[in-house]
């Protein structure tokens, strides 16, 4: 039997934020890696070719060509799009397909990414009463129980916080496009609620540690953040870095709803203040995996900042 390091690992989402962090991640410690893609000649699966990246088709909706880009692979880095709701059925759809695929393949190992709080959402206040966004909630909860039931050998759920890379394009752009317009972040996350962190590098180290000691991390659900910081923290470190002036503006319900995506922002903004991610720190340390301060994050990515 071949040496599991020499065997590639699948990535998933690989042309994105944290499937191309875990890429650089594992590319870094010499680990062959394997993209999957449904285009492999669009420019940016080309440019992980280039990086040394075997680059393969694959579609969640096509059974065979998921066998085929899971054959003789070690591991899968397991990444779904959220469910919308003209397509409530997506992400469990995705997952189920490349979950039960991993399998027949006989994947060793599974980290899948996920969000911190989700299997926890009936602990919500006012769950009861529909008051979060229950497709989203529900749907993270139901992938991830289907990474433990399907009897990999080793399986690791990353359970995210806000990500870091939301500051900056593009996807300021649909959270906070106020800081190219106005320089604020215009929110009805209030001024001191507290929001933990965590930057999309983070959670590739964290993915390259899990597969290089699958041992280790077997059967953790691992929430990941590295620090907590209200919006007037996080504009004021923005600030400095930049030298141009940022700041947060608190809105009202009715201002928010106002706004595109009013609605959906709206709870999701309200959410973070009633209940948040509410990651333990100290236990993300424990894993002895660095990690990425906010002060840090801003002042590398000081140049790609757009504020008005």
């Amino acid at each position: 039997m071949s040496n599991p390091i020499n065997r590639p690992i699948l990535v998933t989402g690989a042309t994105g934020k944290q499937g191309g962090a875990v890429v650089r991640a594992l590319l870094e410690v010499g680990r062959p890696v394997r993209a999957m893609t449904r285009d492999t000649s669009s420019a940016a699966a080309q440019a992980l070719a280039a990086r040394g990246v075997e680059v393969v088709r694959g579609d969640f909706n096509d059974p065979a060509s998921l066998d085929a880009a899971l054959a003789g692979v070690d591991g899968v880095f397991s990444m779904q799009m959220g469910s919308q709701p003209a397509d409530p059925d997506t992400e469990v759809v995705t997952g189920k397909a490349l979950i039960e695929a991993a399998g027949r393949a006989g994947v060793d190992t599974i980290v899948h990414t996920s969000v911190a709080r989700a299997g926890d959402q009936t602990n919500f206040v006012g769950w009861d009463e529909g008051r979060w966004e229950p497709l989203y909630w529900n749907n993270k909860a139901a992938v991830i129980d289907m990474v433990k039931a399907q009897g990999f050998r080793h399986w690791v759920v990353l359970k995210t916080a806000m990500i870091m890379e939301n500051l900056v394009p593009p996807m300021v752009e649909t959270m906070w496009p106020s800081l190219r317009e106005r320089g604020q972040f215009e929110t009805a996350i209030a001024a001191d609620t507290g929001i933990d962190w965590i930057a999309a590098r983070d959670i590739g180290a964290f993915a390259a540690a899990a597969f290089a000691d699958p041992e280790r991390f077997h059967g953790h659900e691992v929430d990941l953040a590295a620090e907590t910081a209200t919006l007037p923290e996080v504009a004021a470190k923005i600030t400095k870095a930049t030298g141009k002036q940022v700041s947060a503006v608190t809105l009202s319900e009715e201002e928010t709803l106002a706004k595109p995506y009013g609605e959906l922002m709206y709870k999701h903004e309200e959410w973070t203040n009633v209940e948040g991610y509410k990651v333990d720190l100290d236990a993300v340390r424990r894993w002895r995996v660095p990690l990425t301060a906010l002060d840090e994050f801003v002042e590398q990515n000081r140049s790609n900042f757009v504020i008005g």
